[in-house]
């Protein structure tokens, strides 16, 4: 306890800290429903055009996370809209944005020689992370949290059933595309958080996880919001210690809690079968009785 609280003396560990929650928080919160749509992994697609957009901010000499914003913003509307509209669906889409915005980022990253700033996107620089970036994850945090309560049954709705809810007359497109606008601001500040090969555990993980456990749509965004929060402290934390790399810490530790939910979820299933059983027994005994 002694070393954990020794840690946070560092400016640098609780703007990593800070940074980390709100945007764990952010990702928890979308994960869930890009989880239930089959759009898990935007967050992995939209992360290696993000890359791209570092690496050709930094080629010419703009400012890297302000010229990535916008471009992975009409990314996230063009994979969206790709997918609904042509014969290349979901996962093909984003595999291909995604390599191709990848090989555009490395080609371009090795001929203009700007490798170290693309290698802390690539594998993620949490330790890095300066004021004015924190005040980026505040303003992206509140925006999520403003924009998800305001419109929380409409996102209910188009994520369950997206066909009744646009024959009730909900427009769906417009709620695809604040999931979407959401996804694509929490994936480009969370990359100088996780790198962009780990970002898309910060949406699936903590999702997946809550699900082993809890069936309430309500429920499991609760479950995951705190999943999530709690898997990058400890990770933090073990990094901070063993001196193990950030991204790959939170990861490793998601993965763990992901093991243990899906046990107890296992072991619970298996106890309620064991009890529907038993009634089903004692309602046919009984019915012989009579």
């Amino acid at each position: 306890m002694f070393d954990i609280m020794s840690m946070f003396q560092h400016s640098f560990m609780v703007r990593a800290l800070t940074g980390g929650i709100l945007i764990s928080l952010c990702a928890a919160l979308l994960g869930v429903s890009l989880v239930l749509k089959r759009y898990s992994m935007i967050g992995d697609g939209l992360s290696h055009v993000g890359f791209g957009a570092l690496a050709i901010g930094s080629a010419a000499n703009f400012a890297p996370l302000e010229f990535s914003i916008p471009i992975v913003v009409v990314s996230a509307f063009f994979l969206l809209r790709i997918s609904e509209n042509s014969k290349i669906k979901g996962d093909a889409a984003i595999a291909l944005i995604s390599t191709g915005a990848l090989a555009i980022g490395i080609t371009v990253a090795s001929l203009s020689g700007v490798n170290t700033d693309i290698d802390n996107y690539l594998f993620g620089s949490i330790l890095s992370l300066s004021n004015s970036d924190i005040v980026i994850c505040w303003i992206v945090f509140a925006i999520v949290m403003v924009l998800f309560v305001m419109f929380y049954n409409k996102i209910f709705a188009v994520t369950f059933d997206e066909s009744f809810a646009k024959a009730t007359g909900t427009k769906t497109g417009i709620y695809n595309m604040l999931i979407a606008l959401l996804t694509a601001l929490t994936i480009v500040i969370g990359m100088k958080l996780m790198g962009t090969l780990l970002i898309s555990s910060l949406i699936i993980f903590p999702a997946i996880t809550s699900m082993r456990i809890c069936k309430r749509f309500k429920t499991v965004m609760i479950s995951s919001a705190v999943v999530s929060v709690v898997c990058f402290f400890v990770g933090l934390v073990i990094s901070y210690q063993y001196s193990t790399p950030a991204g790959a810490s939170v990861v490793l530790v998601n993965l763990c809690v992901l093991i243990i939910f899906s046990a107890i979820g296992f072991v619970r299933d298996k106890i309620n079968e064991k009890k529907y059983l038993k009634g089903d027994l004692n309602e046919t005994a009984q019915s012989k009785k009579l």
